[in-house]
């Protein structure tokens, strides 16, 4: 089955020489570069009604902006750093803040090498190392449960206070380090709206480009039209947002099409492609370690049960840890950061009575196990599968299903493609992950013939497209936008 080309018309499809360049600067340690914006002269409104323009429609950018804009257009990037903020929040696991930290890897081993800041929940010690150029802002945690409801994850503050706080300090930070381009992970304006300050702040500067970042699916689209529309996310795309950046393929499924944009929002959208998971071996720090070295694993074949940072995954890994596993073959549950402490002592007590069972709590990159298995048993977020599709590993997905379909849509659909097993949670037993792990599965078509995983060599390209456009120009007085 031949994959289908992403269109010229979406601004992504690249020359082969372009994709293979791009593939070889990201493995190479580029040396540092340097960066800032530009603006027309263009009126805009907000999303609370108030007119986005210089003064008398001119710009409000001093020279070196045009000047650096110039730079860009002309595809010299060796004299400027540009600085990036990334924002993300993980209310239920690590995802959102690993594809952020996967994206300032891939920018920071680019020619583009610029000046990042990740802003998010999680601290350094649950990250990767690092690239050069990269640091991150962690704010205090919020969590979210079954039913959707955000509170604290830690901080004893009511919820108001929790948001308000995580506002300002967002606002500050983006205030002082006054980023070229801002890419935001997921809420347009943020969790629980805690970006609007900052949003508008930055558009009434009209210096500073922002970027929304969009998993390929979000939800089913009922909800996601029940959910948006309050929100105002869509004025938000209208008013605050240079361009969208999907990462995933049109083929799989399309966000444009199923959530049904508007035509002006979906002109802002392009698509990226999948991300390659690969890359994070090449950005790891593996300090000369395998992760199962000291498990002590007897010789024979390995199947990994993977459940995100494992706030809900306990049911998935303590049915893995009761299921059969075939002759000569050892299983490994990663139970994540976030799993209960009782489930985490039940499979530390099974996996004692197993000679073939072993459990870890958490390795800073999930991809050098995954690569060593073969096969995978997981829920089916956006990275775990990402990474089960670029390592081509043999994998059933137990998708989770509250508060979001998001995973079950994602994972039915390659499933449709033949590229990996599904198994709803509702069918979920010791049984049923025995019977998968007997099969004779066959042999697995190559993802790469069915889907797009070239977005990370798209990344740099789209971000010079977005550094050579204009941002919304400035507010002749700004706003401060509210909580």
């Amino acid at each position: 089955m031949k994959r289908p080309q992403l269109r010229d018309d979406q601004g992504v499809k690249m020359e082969d020489s372009s994709e293979r360049s791009a593939q070889q600067n990201i493995q190479q340690h580029v040396p540092s570069r340097q960066a800032p914006g530009g603006a027309n002269g263009k009126t805009h409104r907000g999303v609370n009604g108030k007119a986005h323009g210089g003064v008398n429609g001119t710009s409000a950018l001093p020279r070196v902006q045009h000047l650096a804009r110039a730079g860009v257009q002309n595809g010299d990037l060796h004299s400027h750093r540009w600085r990036i903020a990334l924002y993300s929040h993980d209310a239920v696991g690590l995802g959102h803040r690993r594809r952020n930290l996967l994206i300032a890897q891939t920018l920071a081993y680019s020619p583009i090498q610029p000046v990042t800041l990740m802003i998010t929940e999680v601290g350094e010690a649950s990250t990767s190392v690092k690239p050069p150029g990269v640091d991150w802002l962690v704010l205090p945690a919020l969590r979210k449960d079954l039913d959707g409801q955000y509170d604290s994850r830690s901080l004893h503050l009511p919820m108001q206070e929790l948001v308000t706080l995580r506002a300002k300090v967002t606002r500050a930070a983006v205030e002082a380090f006054e980023p070229d381009v801002l890419i935001v992970d997921k809420e347009p304006r943020g969790a629980v709206g805690e970006l609007d300050p900052t949003l508008a702040y930055l558009r009434a500067r009209g210096r500073t480009r922002c970027v929304l970042g969009l998993r390929e699916v979000l939800d089913d689209p009922i909800t996601v039209h029940h959910e948006w529309r309050p929100a105002a996310n869509e004025e938000a795309l209208r008013d605050y947002y240079d361009a969208v950046w999907v990462y995933g393929d049109p083929a799989v499924y399309d966000p444009v099409r199923e959530y049904h944009f508007p035509p002006d929002v979906a002109a802002k959208v392009r698509y990226t492609g999948y991300l390659d998971q690969r890359m994070r071996l090449k950005f790891a720090e593996i300090e000369g370690r395998d992760p199962l070295a000291s498990l002590a694993l007897p010789p024979g074949q390995l199947v990994l049960c993977c459940v995100g940072g494992g706030q809900d995954g306990g049911r998935l890994a303590e049915a893995f840890a009761e299921a059969q596993l075939p002759p000569q073959t050892n299983g490994v549950i990663l139970m994540g950061l976030f799993m209960p402490r009782e489930i985490q002592q039940r499979l530390r007590q099974r996996a004692a009575t197993h000679p073939r069972l072993r459990v870890i709590e958490f390795v800073r990159e999930p991809a050098l196990l995954l690569q060593q298995a073969d096969r995978v048993i997981a829920m089916g977020g956006y990275n775990t599968t990402c990474e089960i599709l670029s390592f081509e590993k043999r994998a059933l997905i137990v998708p989770r299903v509250r508060p979001q379909l998001e995973q079950l849509i994602r994972a039915e659909r390659l499933r449709d493609l033949g590229l990996l097993d599904v198994l709803h949670p509702d069918e979920l037993s010791p049984r049923a992950l025995s019977e998968w792990l007997a099969r004779d599965l066959g042999p697995l078509p190559r993802a790469r013939d069915r889907i797009d995983l070239n977005g990370l060599t798209r990344l740099p390209h789209l971000l010079r497209e977005v550094l050579a456009g204009s941002p919304y120009p400035a507010q002749s007085q700004p706003y401060a936008g509210s909580i």
